[in-house]
């Protein structure tokens, strides 16, 4: 394989561990994915409408912090 061969490949190896890492990190801090919602929304529900950014935030903020949540302080 060839250095011209290789670097495209590097480059689509790179972009794809960046978006997994940057993945990785939202989910660490409690931050939604909305771009992997829009895309499971579009495999497998095509029929339905996707909900906003705002909407899809505020539905996982009531989802991770909703009432009848226990609390620890």
């Amino acid at each position: 394989m060839t250095l011209q061969e290789t670097l495209p490949q590097a480059g689509r190896y790179l972009a794809r561990s960046a978006r997994a890492v940057g993945q990785s990190l939202r989910l660490m801090v409690g931050l939604p994915d909305y771009d992997t919602y829009l895309s499971h929304m579009a495999a497998t529900h095509p029929d339905r409408a996707p909900m906003s950014y705002e909407e899809f935030f505020k539905e996982r903020l009531e989802a991770r912090y909703g009432a009848g949540k226990g609390r620890c302080c």
